[in-house]
């Protein structure tokens, strides 16, 4: 981290994988920026982030990306930390972070569509594991997007693997809000 200018606070491995694997596709080179993802593991590890990567710690430039029900931990923090006061989803994405409506694999879902997602899912020798999933009892009466998010979210590794897998199967005009502008952000450090 000897160059690194900006931290990118993400919530977990699948929000870094899919960071960088967006930045991979606009050509961005995060390392050669010194833009560093830095994968908290979990939500409520970001008081200490922002602590040691912040103003009090190593005076680094903060961005992140955060799910919805974590919004709240992430204010509190960045607040704790100095940098605004009664902040606003206007003020947290003037800081440069973003909230995902669910979480970054329901923004994906929704951008690529389930079709899609499928596809990728097929591609992956996967779609067989999935259609169990489909035809368990719990889910045999969900939508195929619930279906998706909690596959995504089973099996070992597995949201980690298809985060970056479903940023390359996007049209980068489709990338969801919360990323776009996130690589926005870093562009402009």
């Amino acid at each position: 981290m000897s160059n690194t200018r900006t931290v990118i606070l993400l919530e977990g491995e699948s929000d870094r994988a899919a960071v960088e694997a967006l930045a991979r596709r606009h050509g961005l080179d995060l390392a050669a920026e010194g833009v560093s993802p830095v994968a908290m593991g979990g939500a409520t590890n970001i008081g200490a982030y922002v602590g040691k990567y912040g103003p009090a710690g190593l005076g680094l430039r903060l961005a992140g990306l955060c799910d919805a029900g974590e919004e709240g931990d992430f204010r509190k923090a960045l607040e704790r930390a100095g940098l605004g006061a009664d902040l606003g989803r206007d003020g947290l994405e003037a800081l440069g972070f973003f909230v995902c409506v669910a979480d970054l694999e329901d923004e994906l879902i929704r951008a690529l569509g389930t079709d899609a997602v499928e596809r990728v899912i097929d591609a992956e020798g996967d779609l067989g594991s999935f259609r169990t999933l489909q035809r368990q009892p719990a889910w045999r009466a969900g939508n195929t997007h619930d279906q998706l998010r909690r596959f995504m979210g089973s099996g070992s590794g597995r949201k980690i693997r298809y985060s970056s897998l479903l940023v390359d199967a996007l049209d980068l005009d489709r990338v969801p809000r919360p990323l776009a502008l996130l690589l926005a952000h870093i562009r402009q450090s």
